[in-house]
């Protein structure tokens, strides 16, 4: 079976492989080169390659934020085996989102972006990383829920898609008129949960990124004053705890005294049991340079940490030396 013929009807019907075709090449190789020295090098690595989407006739291409994040060159690579450089135009941490520009033409039809809000469960989609039609993967939207993730960052709405689709960084899921309504964030284990849990993939919704779009084009990231942080990788177990996986070095946590195996048990003196009621009491009434009082259980004591919330994105050095 062809990509073409898994395509939905809609993406088929009027002069149908041309069509396709042109939905399917604004989705772009992204490749991006990031400086050992830079704070995510060791976790995401200096040679990053995933996917994008033009979205507009000026070079203007939607890939997921970490691909390009600290980097100091990127270039894409259009279907036709054209290199072209490009430029970052944003990086929102809060969203997860990324924008670039193409320094030059790609001559490829930009992909209109869809309404992710009207995705609802066992939708069908498709999905494709850049390669054209032989990257194209049917897919249904199983849930649609909260995402929080284990480096502070939480999603009200995240769209989960199964089966698992293997390219998954900044790929395209698309409606069934062929237009964008999420970037490809995740491949997880538990895109169904319940007792019998789903493997996929989480996407992050494009009504998330129209909402901040003039603020990323004119700022390079979301106005609103930024969430304060203080460098934990965590995950929750089954039985209601956060356990610290990793620290991010010279972080607020880290400084403090916090370390990998720590379970919190306490923000402000207030129970802690999951990772987004974690986030929430870090972020509700603070803001970066202010205090928060972390206890923590460390084999059988309970430990008091004081620690001064700071900015993840004066942490992050977002804009390296080559």
């Amino acid at each position: 079976m062809t990509a073409l013929a898994w395509c939905p009807a809609p993406l088929r019907a009027q002069s149908a492989e041309q069509e396709v075709l042109d939905v399917l090449s604004a989705v772009v190789e992204v490749r991006a080169s990031v400086p050992a020295s830079a704070r995510t090098a060791g976790s995401l690595g200096t040679e990053r390659m995933g996917s994008g989407v033009l979205i507009d006739a000026d070079g203007l291409i939607v890939t997921i934020g970490y691909l390009i994040l600290e980097a100091s060159n990127v270039s894409v690579v259009t279907v036709h085996g054209d290199t072209v450089p490009a430029s970052i135009v944003a990086y929102d941490h809060e969203t997860g989102f990324g924008l670039l520009r193409a320094t030059g033409a790609l001559n490829l039809k930009p992909m209109p972006l869809g309404n992710s809000d009207r995705v609802g469960e066992w939708d069908p989609l498709l999905v494709s990383a850049f390669g054209g039609p032989r990257a194209v993967r049917p897919a249904v939207t199983v849930s649609r829920r909260e995402f929080a993730g284990y480096w502070e960052y939480l999603l009200d709405n995240a769209i989960f898609t199964a089966p698992p689709y293997p390219m998954f960084g900044g790929a395209a899921l698309m409606n069934s008129d062929g237009q964008l309504v999420g970037i490809g964030s995740l491949v997880v284990g538990d895109a169904v949960q319940g007792e019998r849990t789903l493997p996929g993939n989480m996407f992050l919704p494009i009504d998330t990124l129209k909402s901040v779009m003039a603020e990323l084009l004119t700022g390079g990231r979301a106005s609103s004053a930024p969430r304060p942080w203080i460098g934990l990788y965590s995950n929750e177990t089954g039985d209601g705890h956060v356990v610290v996986q990793r620290v991010a070095e010279d972080g607020p946590a880290s400084r403090a005294g916090i370390r990998a195996g720590d379970i919190i048990a306490q923000l402000d003196d207030r129970r802690i049991s999951s990772l987004s009621g974690l986030y929430r009491r870090l972020w509700k009434d603070r803001k970066p340079g202010d205090p928060v009082k972390v206890t923590v259980l460390r084999g059988t004591e309970l430990h008091e940490f004081n620690v001064t919330t700071g900015d993840r994105y004066r942490w992050l050095r977002l804009a390296p030396e080559n």
